[in-house]
């Protein structure tokens, strides 16, 4: 396992949550809607994806993500299959995930949605998961944002303020959003839920719609709207997805109907799906001994639908309580099946690693990343375990030609200072640093890492030259962060 970065929680930045936007209301069964240009007036594509990156930047340095390259290739892989059979994409679409037990996702401008960790724990299965993330990519393609803004400036432009101002707080701590954004008259409160119920009946229907195209299963939709209802039962208080995303018993039955309409489909379960469910209960949840209990029980009583995903599951704990042979044991088991799975490798480094042997890993991963190069969880895995075998220019070598490659990958960027650490390369290390800041929008102090670097620089005038062009695109950038 690379080393993973989970940030502290958020505090005072922008994030648009779809599930509190708007859109006229359309009652015509599986007719999609005609998108053209809503909300041109409000806000631009353009601007969409400027806003999207610099709310991307504030996330990452400030809410608990989950930057870990194979819960991230999971839900990307999801979400790219989803996206490829939504109408009106007009970006690239980012998904990513949220250290939270909280049940929720949220969406936001520039294609970037995310999801909490808990929503996977409590997904039964795949389709599951994909149904929800498709009525996110719904919210982005039917530009419920730019439309949400736009009837807002209709009624009381004032409280626009107020909405942007509540809306970050609201995708990380669903309850204290929403108190913050009902600050206002009654009759703007009204307005908010009614253009909320009806984005989210958009939303279902089109997402719908995507998940039977990408080929899930079109219940998944509403098995997990039941689940949700039935969890909310034994609740106190209301599920996060409820309180972002209203849930009428009239909700469920739409989407049972609705899927009706699509042909019947028995959908094998995802093995990728339990084993990334493993991975989080076993490194984000509980302690590892709590943990060794739970999949230990599992495997006894064989309440489980992989073999191969309650062992992972063990492993993992096993290796987090120090138990580094019975770890070995479990992964050495599941590699001689499938040599190939990217699951198994990551923990096999770890391992490796543990044992004093990173010799091992680095010859299983050369190999691996040969029939796929800038693969993150190869590419990343054999960089970090070169460095602990003291081979930090090839490293080195390897994270740039990654980075041309993936240039907002903040864990590569990570370990690439790491490596110039290593090599004592001072002045790349600080360059290094400073990208990293950019990366989480901390420009002041990523001009001071490259002020620190140009000191290093002495007679290398082109570098120098560089150096001063990069603190000038920063500060430019800085300057459009504050004018959003």
């Amino acid at each position: 396992m690379i080393k993973t970065i989970t940030t502290s929680l958020l505090s005072g930045a922008l994030v648009f949550l779809v599930g509190l936007t708007s859109v006229n209301a359309v009652n015509q069964k599986n007719n999609l809607p005609e998108i053209g240009v809503v909300a041109s007036n409000a806000i631009s594509l353009d601007k969409e994806v400027q806003i999207g990156d610099a709310l991307m930047r504030q996330l990452r340095g400030q809410a608990p993500l989950i930057n870990d390259p194979l819960l991230e290739e999971y839900i990307q892989d999801i979400g790219n299959r989803l996206v490829a059979q939504a109408e009106n994409v007009k970006f690239p679409y980012k998904f990513f995930m949220i250290n939270s037990l909280d049940i929720n996702a949220f969406a936001f401008f520039g294609g970037h949605i995310g999801i909490h960790s808990g929503l996977i724990i409590n997904a039964k299965n795949e389709s599951e998961l994909a149904s929800v993330l498709a009525h996110e990519v719904s919210h982005v393609t039917q530009r419920h944002i730019a439309r949400r803004i736009e009837a807002q400036q209709k009624s009381s432009p004032l409280q626009i303020a107020s909405l942007l101002g509540g809306i970050l707080l609201a995708a990380v701590n669903p309850e204290a959003g929403m108190a913050a954004l009902s600050v206002g008259n009654a009759a703007s409160a009204q307005s908010t839920i009614n253009f909320t119920r009806q984005n989210e009946k958009e939303a279902d229907r089109v997402g719908i719609h995507i998940l039977a195209q990408a080929g899930f299963d079109p219940n998944g939709a509403s098995s997990f709207f039941g689940t949700l209802t039935e969890k909310n039962r034994l609740k106190s208080k209301p599920l996060a997805f409820l309180l972002t995303h209203p849930l009428p018993e009239t909700r469920v039955a739409d989407a049972r109907t609705r899927a009706a309409t699509y042909r019947p489909r028995n959908i094998p379960p995802s093995i990728n799906f339990h084993l990334a469910k493993s991975r989080i209960l076993a490194r984000y949840y509980a302690n590892p001994v709590r943990n060794i209990e739970y999949f230990s029980g599992l495997l006894k009583s064989q309440e489980y639908v992989f073999k191969q995903a309650a062992q992972y599951g063990l492993a993992l704990s096993y290796l987090a309580d120090e138990q580094v042979e019975k770890a070995s044991t479990l992964i050495d088991e599941l590699l001689s099946k499938e040599p190939d799975n990217l699951f198994y490798l990551d923990t096999y480094t770890d391992i490796s690693v543990e044992l004093e042997k990173p010799d091992l890993a680095i010859t299983k991963l050369s190999k691996a990343v040969v029939n796929a190069p800038h693969n993150p969880v190869l590419t990343l895995n054999l960089a970090n375990v070169l460095i602990k075998n003291k081979q930090a220019d090839k490293a080195i070598e390897l994270l740039k030609d990654f980075l041309l490659v993936k240039p907002q990958n903040l864990l590569a960027y990570e370990i690439l200072s790491d490596a110039y650490k290593a090599s004592q390369q001072n002045l790349e290390m600080h360059q290094t640093k400073a990208e990293i800041y950019a990366l989480v929008a901390a420009y002041p102090r990523a001009i001071d890492e490259l002020q620190t670097a140009y000191t290093y620089a002495k007679d290398r005038q082109i570098e120098k030259q560089r150096i001063r062009g990069r603190i000038e695109q920063f500060r430019s950038e800085q300057e459009k962060l504050q004018s959003l």
